[in-house]
């Protein structure tokens, strides 16, 4: 006990700190690492995004207990949720809120009826070493118009088996999701609706980002990017 006593004595700073840290991660802010593409072009491979725990609720720290519920995600927020389908924390887009009736053909969405509004963007391009431009992959970039939110999603050349579903009403409590490289993601479409109890947080920054494909150099423009 003398040892502990004492063990505190001599370094309770920085064992008051790193509690306090703790505590902030779990119920304030936190960083989510992203190791796969499906939310891209948004989010990019090896993003460090930083994730507003306190923009829905105010929780018990180390628990997902809400003490006071401060507000409801919102069409077009990116949510953090920790998918007990999946066995995963997953990044994915809100598009269906509770009450929804959501429809997909072609990748495109309809919404309580009415078709989201989407413009192409015209092919990414990059340099060759001989100067020649190239179209930097066969990808279709799309702006889409989801409520007051337009963003860009990502398509890919060839028909999936994940572009179309049939008309689905989102139940109560529950949230439709989508990642915005909408052919190669695994969310509502493989995973089901997402419950309220399992979104965390919301993404609003990326805080850094590390290219995997480039000896994990920084991305110095991504840093402190919104999404």
């Amino acid at each position: 006990m003398a040892k502990v006593l004492q063990l505190w004595r001599d370094n309770r700073g920085v064992i008051v700190f790193i509690s306090l840290m703790f505590v902030f991660r779990s119920a304030v802010a936190d960083w989510n690492d992203v190791p796969t593409g499906s939310m891209q072009p948004t989010i990019q491979i090896g993003d460090r995004i930083l994730v507003n725990k306190m923009a829905y609720d105010l929780r018990i720290p180390f628990t997902t207990t809400s003490l006071i519920k401060r507000a409801d995600p919102a069409r077009g927020d990116i949510v953090i949720f920790a998918s007990k389908a999946a066995d995963n924390r997953l990044v994915k887009r809100v598009v269906g809120l509770p009450g929804d009736v959501v429809a997909m053909r072609h990748n495109v969405l309809t919404i309580n009826g009415e078709q989201l509004v989407y413009s192409e963007y015209p092919a990414p391009v990059h340099s060759s070493a001989e100067g020649a431009t190239e179209i930097a992959d066969s990808s279709l970039l799309l702006s889409e118009q989801l409520g007051t939110v337009t963003h860009t999603v990502k398509l890919a050349p060839f028909a999936s088996g994940h572009d179309s579903f049939k008309a689905v009403k989102v139940p109560a409590g529950h949230y439709l999701v989508l990642g915005d490289n909408r052919d190669n993601s695994a969310d509502s479409r493989v995973i089901g609706f997402v419950p309220r109890d399992e979104i965390v947080g919301r993404a609003g920054k990326v805080l850094f980002s590390l290219d995997y494909d480039n000896y994990y150099l920084p991305r110095s423009e991504r840093f402190l990017a919104a999404l």
